[in-house]
């Protein structure tokens, strides 16, 4: 199976879970890394997850993972907090961060540059447009971008 429907499937099972405890489904991940293969899961919830909450979805995600064995490699499962630095995926992170700061980083330099800045102004299924510091309009193609997250000002 591809990489895609590992995660679509994952998603499938894990969804149900999410909803009966009214959590988010932030991102479902299956990478290989130093050899081994892992299926992580990012969820949220309002006030931050917790935890006991990451443990009470890896126990139920695990035992239907087991149950449906779609997986033949061996791999290691993670339910986590997606963090403060989560990337912008879906509908939903790109509409929640309208007016929010970003950082952008591209496959490929414009103009011997590969990583921006700015507020997130808009959005559409190809392009996201931030504005700059100075106030600049940028309007980017979304294939361009290796990653767009929010971005946090220490």
């Amino acid at each position: 199976m591809a990489k895609k429907d590992y995660e679509a499937r994952a998603e499938a099972l894990l969804t149900p879970i999410i909803d009966e405890y009214h959590f988010e489904l932030v991102d479902v991940e299956w990478v290989k890394e130093g050899g081994g293969w892992f299926l992580r899961a990012y969820i949220d919830k309002e006030g931050g997850i917790t935890i006991n909450d990451c443990e009470m979805v890896s126990r139920r995600f695990s035992d239907l993972l087991d149950q449906e064995d779609f997986i033949a490699e061996n791999y290691v499962l993670e339910v986590s907090s997606p963090g403060l630095d989560r990337p912008l995926k879906k509908e939903k992170d790109f509409a929640r961060s309208i007016g929010k700061d970003v950082e952008i980083k591209l496959f490929k330099a414009i103009d011997k540059q590969k990583e921006f800045v700015g507020v997130l102004a808009s959005y559409d299924q190809d392009t996201v447009t931030i504005e700059t510091e100075d106030g600049e309009k940028l309007t980017l193609q979304r294939a361009a971008i290796a990653r767009i997250r929010l971005a946090f000002f220490f």
